[in-house]
């Protein structure tokens, strides 16, 4: 020791005492963080990010303060509700120190101080609610925490962005309780639903049934309708050619009669030839089954004289005998057809028949329902280039009875009758 200089010691003691204090001046702060920095003890300035120059000895960072948001989650505290409950409920703090001097100086520990402000303010926010408001009303209670959270810590230089409610658990047996009650309401609205499903469904149902029951009866309407048109239609034309069959007869009827005196006026019959053939119809008259007495007057035989000589001339042998006349040339010949009658007894050919059953088709093709309801059936209309369809003759216009005149004045009703 006594070969080393005391120069070169002292030099090196220099020489390391200049390494400590540019060590000791220069500080390097990381991005998001800040340092409250002390020259003597107290306070001198706060340096962000970035290289800070400190005084060897002198100055010394007082501490490193992180500035960026803060996530907290808290241990479940007991709180007490309105209706003496004890709930059990966690809580998340999102917070961020904006004064880091306030933050170093204002408060010891501003985490362990945000925890317990914020455990009494939830005692007293949820002190004031029954379990159920408190249950249903998270997005009040985080409202009215975070409001106290940041202005009672405003002071301390931190800012809390938000307070959340991670769970709020009531005692086992209100839990059991409430699920009883969860479930019992779910049952009931099942039940509700399904009465509504049922009452929608009976609804639609009837519904339905009243439909189909309103078409149901139009449908029998129309159809009643249809067949009360189609009867009368039917007993129109079965009147009108009941009508026609009867004119046809009695015309028949008429012309025979009228062929039949016209013989016999022209045969100019004799007295005997008159009774022998009045003699030969009684039987046909007698003939019956309900005819079981047949009664002759007692002056038949005098009426028969009387006959004879009303058509005959007295004989010499006084015997009454009918003369006939000169025939007439003229008068129409038994045997011989009338011009008016003549077509009677023409044959219908086949082209006539045929065009009558195509116009009985197109008729009974035709749809009823298109023909109003009170107006007459429209008829088939007849081809202008066939020839006329066979018409009956039509009957003979009713001729207009006299009106009887009053009887005269002073006439009696007895009068009338006897006369």
């Amino acid at each position: 020791m006594d070969d080393v200089p005391v120069g070169l010691i002292a030099m090196g003691v220099l020489a390391l005492l200049v390494v400590i204090a540019v060590i000791q001046a220069i500080k390097v702060i990381p991005q998001a963080q800040a340092a409250v920095i002390e020259r003597l003890g107290r306070y001198n300035r706060t340096t962000e990010a970035g290289v800070t120059w400190l005084v060897p000895f002198i100055d010394r960072i007082r501490a490193r303060v992180d500035l960026r948001e803060q996530v907290v989650s808290f241990p479940p505290q007991p709180v007490i509700t309105e209706d003496n409950l004890t709930v059990s409920i966690d809580t998340v703090v999102y917070f961020q120190v904006t004064d880091p001097k306030a933050a170093v100086y204002e408060i010891a520990n501003y985490i362990v101080a945000v925890e317990q402000l914020t455990t009494t303010t939830l005692r007293n926010v949820v002190g004031g609610m029954n379990l159920e408001q408190a249950l249903t009303s998270r997005d009040a209670i985080n409202t009215q925490l975070r409001g106290v959270l940041d202005e009672a810590t405003g002071k301390w230089g931190i800012r809390v962005a938000r307070v959340e409610l991670k769970a709020i658990d009531p005692p086992p047996s209100i839990q059991d309780s409430m699920e009883k009650q969860m479930r019992a309401d779910r049952d009931k609205r099942a039940v509700i639903l399904t009465a509504e499903g049922a009452r929608e469904s009976a609804i639609k149902t009837a519904e339905g049934q009243k439909q189909a029951a309103v078409l149901t009866a139009e449908g029998a309407k129309q159809a009643a309708i249809l067949t009360a048109e189609g009867e009368r239609q039917s007993a129109i034309l079965r009147a009108e050619g009941e009508r026609a069959s009867q004119f046809l007869r009695a015309q028949g009827q008429a012309k025979a009669i009228e062929k039949t005196f016209a013989a016999i006026k022209q045969g100019k019959p004799t007295p005997e030839l008159l009774a022998y053939q009045y003699l030969q119809t009684l039987p046909t008259m007698a003939r019956g089954d309900a005819n079981k007495v047949w009664m002759i007057p007692n002056d038949f035989g005098k009426s028969l004289q009387e006959m004879a000589q009303a058509f005959g001339k007295k004989g010499d042998d006084g015997v009454f005998r009918y003369e006939a006349g000169e025939p007439d040339a003229d008068a129409p010949k038994p045997g011989d057809v009338d011009e008016d009658v003549k077509d009677w007894f023409a044959s219908t050919t086949a082209d006539a028949a045929l065009d009558a059953v195509r116009k009985a088709e197109a008729a009974a093709q035709m749809p009823v329902d298109e023909a109003p309801l009170t107006a007459p059936r429209p008829r088939p209309m007849a081809d202008p280039g066939a020839e006329p369809p066979l018409t009956l003759a039509s009957p003979p216009a009713a001729t207009p009875q006299p009106t009887p005149e009053p009887p005269a004045t002073g006439a009696s009703p007895e009068d009338e009758t006897s006369s």
